[in-house]
This record gives structure tokens, sequence and C-alpha cells, in this order.
């Protein structure tokens, strides 16, 4: 028996037996608690502008509710494109005072938010906007909490640290991808371990979200289809939740659907507004989905993956998401097979009768979407020595987090790690093969 002083989860997720009864009691308590906790506490959600006008429509949101002095938070890039210059004109022609910090960085570290609330403070701001992707939008969330409560980002980390309002904040992503706009909670990267922080709170909501698709369509292709597969991942998960309900389905069917129809169009053609805008209330969609479903092993998986290897959020989610699909399959088959119905993945009779047909036929559409969005599955420098470490973070943190429709053992997350080592060496031979016939 475990000491009082050692943690009963982390003793069992420090051997291999992840399907012992005492870990999967304890994981699904867990995950009964959360299901509890989304019907019994409120989570907001953001007012939401939508169209070529909705940056101008946020902003006067903002003032009528009384800011005067607004800290916008973006990133080099977006500011050097000017991305943040629609923001400032609008608020410009109101006489509305701003002051820019461009310093988030992908992952952004808590010296990052630090450096962003110091600046935040010092400038008198009352507001802030976020112009930018997932990691702009978790920082600006981190830096509106800390402002907001006297406290730094480090004691907002786990679960409802805040004890007053955030900062007023207000949101316009540049990718459809995360749909931070959207969720109660925030990730920061540690400084020296690239190891990554959750910050979960209700109070953490935006107050609104403007999804215009003219600041969208300068997305470059690779990144339209990483953050594109990022709200496929959301919603699959969501949908396979064991705390789905009948209102994360709607949202969850919804952004797969459009993914599905708009993806791979906004993909070779980023200047289509209508699939942009599409794709972005998709991510929000995906973002309100998991806020109250969760997530599971794909993006378990994938952060580590990414602390690892320094690999894109959403092009990890990509090579993680067949294996996970394939592994779920069995206890999902129902579900996804409903699913497919349900967006148009298949019509009657096209891929069989059986509910394991069809969710065989989903399964490889999706496999399919990524082929034609020329995602690699290749993972440079994976060590099978890294695997254990691997594994047992990815395992900790679905026990902690997710309400997974089948729960792992430490060998079943290696088996997947392994066959993604196998088809990145694979890539790797047949490019080096295609080098050398050039």
């Amino acid at each position: 028996m475990p000491s009082k002083k050692q943690n009963p989860i982390t003793k069992l997720i420090n051997t291999d037996g992840l399907q012992h009864a005492g870990y999967l009691a304890v994981a699904k308590t867990r995950a009964k608690a959360l299901k509890a906790f989304s019907y019994v506490v409120p989570i907001r959600r953001p007012m939401l502008f939508v169209g070529e006008t909705s940056c101008e429509d946020l902003c006067d949101m903002l003032i009528s509710e009384g800011s005067s002095n607004v800290f916008i938070v973006t990133d080099a890039v977006l500011n050097k494109l000017s991305i943040s210059a629609k923001i400032a004109d609008y608020l410009d022609s109101k006489n509305i005072s701003y002051h820019v910090y461009d310093g988030i960085t992908p992952d952004p570290t808590f010296t990052v938010v630090e450096e962003g609330l110091s600046q935040s403070i010092d400038a008198q701001c009352d507001s802030i906007i976020a112009i930018g992707g997932g990691s702009v939008i978790d920082a600006a969330k981190m830096i509106a909490m800390a402002q907001g409560n006297k406290c730094t980002p480090q004691q907002l980390i786990g679960l409802f640290k805040a004890k007053k309002p955030s900062m007023p904040l207000y949101c316009v992503p540049t990718t459809a991808g995360t749909g931070s706009e959207a969720t109660l909670g925030a990730v920061v990267s540690d400084d020296k371990t690239h190891q990554k922080a959750l910050s979960i709170d209700p109070k953490m909501v935006p107050l609104a979200a403007a999804i215009d698709p003219t600041i969208m369509q300068g997305m470059p292709a690779h990144i339209t289809a990483d953050t594109g597969i990022d709200v496929l991942t959301h919603a699959l998960e969501s949908w396979m939740s064991a705390n789905a309900s009948v209102e994360t389905d709607y949202y969850a069917a919804s952004a797969v659907k459009s993914v599905m129809e708009y993806l791979s169009v906004v993909y070779k053609d980023g200047g289509n507004l209508k699939a942009r805008e599409e794709m972005g209330i998709a991510a929000h969609y995906g973002g309100i989905a998991f806020n109250k479903a969760g997530l599971g092993y794909v993006h378990a998986i994938a952060h580590q993956l990414g602390a690892y290897y320094s690999i894109p959020h959403g092009r990890a989610n990509a090579i993680v998401l067949p294996y996970v699909l394939d592994v779920n399959r069995q206890a999902c088959q129902k579900r996804l097979a409903e699913l497919a119905k349900k967006t148009g993945m298949v019509k009657d009779g096209q891929a069989g009768n059986s509910d394991a047909e069809i969710a065989d036929h989903l399964i490889a559409q999706v496999r399919e979407l990524i082929a034609t969005l020329n995602i690699s599955p290749t993972v440079k420098g994976m060590q099978s020595s890294d695997f254990d470490s691997i594994a047992k973070a990815a395992a900790k943190e679905v026990s902690d987090t997710y309400a997974v429709p089948t729960y792992l053992s430490k060998s079943e997350i290696k088996d997947i790690l392994i066959k993604i080592k196998q088809a990145s060496e694979d890539r790797m031979s047949k490019n080096e093969s295609n080098d050398e016939a050039a």
C-alpha cells in the first residue's frame, strides 16, 4: 500500500499496470467529478461577432463597457504584418488609448507572461485584446487573470485558483485552431523544462471574440492545415468523451462537419473568406465542446511530443490522431458511426451497414484528409529511451483531466509511440531514397 504521503495515482502510474482496478476507479471518479462540475458551475460563453466588421463590433462592445486604455497582446510576426493595425486604427478613431505588447512566443513561458503583465500594469490598462493564435490568447488570459487578481501567473496554475474576476478580456483569433477564445483554460510553459502548466478557471473565459475571415486569410497553408486538424481533434475527442452530452455533441458534430467540408478548401485557397469564416466558427464550437466534454489521449500524447521534440501542437495532433482513433475504434464504433451519419461523412449503404464498417469509413476519411493536407507523419529525433517518460506523463494527464472512452496501459501508449517512430523512419528513408534518385 502507498504511504500516506504518496499520491496513489502517481504510485499506480509508475507501474505498468495502468489497467489496475484502483487506477481505473480513481480516474473514472475524477471524470465523473468533472462532469458534475460542468453541470453545476456555470461556464459563460463569449459574445461572438462574426464577419468582416466583427473586429469593429468587438471594439464597440469594449468601449460601451467602459474601457478607455487597452492592452493589445500579440506576437512580433503579426504585429510586423500589421494584423493588429485593424484594431489599433479603429481604437484611434474612437480616441481610445492602447499599448501594444508583441512579445508572445509559441508555447509562451512564464517569463513572457510576466513581461506582458508588467507592461500592462505600468501602462495602467483597463482591458485586454488578444490578437493571435492559441499561444497569444493563452498568454493574454494569464495576464488578464494575474492583473485582475494582483498575483503572479504561477499562483494561477491548477484548478480554480483565482479569487477575483479577470481583467476584461476580448479575443481576435488569427488562426482557426485552438478555440482558446471560448475555453476556461490556458497553458504556459516552464522556462527551463518547457513542460506545460495548465490553469483552469471559469473566470478565464473571455467576454467576447471576433471571428474575422479577412484577418485569417493571410495564414500560410501549412499553419491552416495544422490548426485545422487541431479543431478536428477537439471535436472528435469531445464526441468520444465519456462526459459527452447532447449540448457538447451538437457543437462537436457541427465542428467536424465544417472541418471535413471546408479545411481542404481553405488549405488550397487561403483567400476563400467563406471557408475561413466557417473554419473560425468550427474552432470556436470545438472549444465550447471540449470545455465540458474534455479531450483525451491524442492531446495527452501530442503535448509530450511537442515538449520533447518541438513539434507544433496541431501537427502533433495530426500525427497522433489516426492511431488513437484506431485504439478507440472498438469502444466507440457505435458513436463514430452515429457521427459519420450526422455529419454526412457517410450515406446510407455507402460504407456497409454495420457500425464497425461505418466507423472504419470515418477513420479512413480522417486519414485521407490529413494526407490531402500534406501533413508529414515525421517526428525527427524520436528516442525509444524517452517513451517511458512520455507514456507516464500522458497517462497522468488523462487520469487527472479527461473522461476517455477507454483507459490505456503504459505499454499501449508506448505501442502508439513505436508506430509513430516507425512511420517517421519510413518517411525519412523514403525521402532519402527520392533525393538519391533525383
